[in-house]
């Protein structure tokens, strides 16, 4: 007999709900029960699309006795304060990306789920997507030798997608660093299978009007002695989903005509409120709202061309297949599509709740992920290369 399903409460209802939202409603292993906005429109669309209490304060819906597990999908900087009320109050919680800001933040986390005998996952991070969980499960295979090096890239238009004014202030949870580094770092520590020992990096701060790090490069090293060579840019020019088969990042086939289209529309915008206004209306309850699942997906989500360098084969992870150059002859595994986006979260979170294994991507492991883009930002700031423990 299949368990019930999950239970889950929503903390925050924008942008992060809103590409969760398909999963949510195609997956018969969880349920929505309860959500938390400060926005009123985005509450009573809740309300009237699943029949369930929307709250304006989360200490009131962690408390709804319906609520089995936690969302919490605020912005950056409320994290930790929002974990940590829900496992004081009993629940189990799913917690985006970024895990906290600082280490502090994530240890108090993880002492706040530890004291209240509460699972606690972290993501969506691109870590879990498929391409990349299946290149893990080629290398622990054995079949072709050592982790030796990998090629991480992605160019976005990031930086010119509608932001509220935080999001622009790296001190703030916002910049490349803390949002995109942190899909990444992730992505490359699962398939390095080891401890970031070192960190060296450089950033890039290259409009003055939107004055936070667009770009990165870092090298990684590993404690097998493997290394990992990241390069991400969000400043709109190259599209690297031309080297991924044309397949955006949320799986779906890029428009050509899209191109320039983030720029083009951020010219239209007269100021920063209109700006975070922009971006409110775009998501769950806003005015120009539309549901991500309106657009078929055509392969898995990605984030950017990788590379996995092994001693017997370099093996690339791409939205649709793994493809093997191997000493003697390439091949190509094909990847099917799942039953809805993202399943692999709700794989972790089930298993998790349910006591059957442990997630990868518990508290210690995005504390970890959060430590190496806490000290790619240092490295660039001192020009040195920073050690980790």
């Amino acid at each position: 007999m299949r368990p019930s399903a999950l239970r889950l409460g929503v903390i925050g209802l924008g942008r992060a709900f809103t590409l969760m939202l398909p999963t949510f409603l195609a997956e018969q292993r969880v349920r929505l029960v309860a959500a938390c906005d400060p926005r009123e429109a985005a509450r009573e669309r809740f309300t009237a699309d699943f029949g369930a209490p929307a709250y304006a304060e989360v200490a009131d819906m962690v408390r709804d006795p319906e609520v089995e597990v936690v969302y919490v999908a605020s912005p950056h900087q409320f994290h930790a304060e929002h974990v940590e009320l829900a496992a004081a109050a009993g629940k189990h919680v799913l917690v985006e990306k970024p895990m906290a800001l600082s280490r502090e933040e994530c240890d108090s986390m993880l002492r706040a789920c530890h004291a209240a005998g509460v699972v606690l996952v972290v993501g969506h991070c691109h870590s879990f997507d498929t391409p990349y969980l299946q290149t893990r499960k080629l290398i622990e295979s054995g079949r072709f030798g050592d982790v030796r090096m990998i090629q991480a890239l992605n160019y976005t238009d990031f930086l010119y997608r509608p932001r509220r004014p935080e999001e622009l202030r790296t001190e703030d949870g916002g910049g490349v660093v803390f949002s995109q580094a942190t899909h990444q770092v992730d992505v490359v520590r699962l398939l390095a299978g080891s401890s970031v020992i070192r960190v060296s990096s450089v950033l890039g701060r290259w409009d003055p009007e939107r004055p936070t790090e667009g770009a990165y490069s870092a090298l990684l090293w590993f404690q097998s002695g493997a290394f990992a060579n990241l390069s991400y840019s969000g400043y709109g020019h190259f599209d690297s989903d031309e080297w991924c088969g044309g397949i955006g990042e949320m799986g779906q086939a890029k428009v050509p005509d899209s191109y320039g289209s983030a720029r083009r529309r951020l010219q239209q915008i007269g100021s920063m409120k209109a700006e975070a206004s922009l971006k409110a209306n775009g998501t769950y309850g806003g005015s120009h709202y539309q549901a991500a699942s309106q657009v078929p997906a055509h392969a898995h989500q990605h984030f950017g061309p990788v590379i996995v360098c092994c001693e017997h084969a370099d093996l690339r992870p791409l939205p649709d297949k793994v493809i093997v150059y191997g000493d003697a002859k390439m091949s190509s595994i094909d990847l099917p599509l799942g039953p809805s986006p993202r399943f692999e979260v709700i794989d972790e979170l089930e298993a998790a709740v349910r006591g059957e294994r442990a997630p990868i991507h518990d508290g210690k492991w995005a504390r970890d992920t959060l430590t190496v883009c806490l000290a790619m930002l240092q490295s660039a700031g001192s020009m040195e290369e920073i050690s980790l423990s």
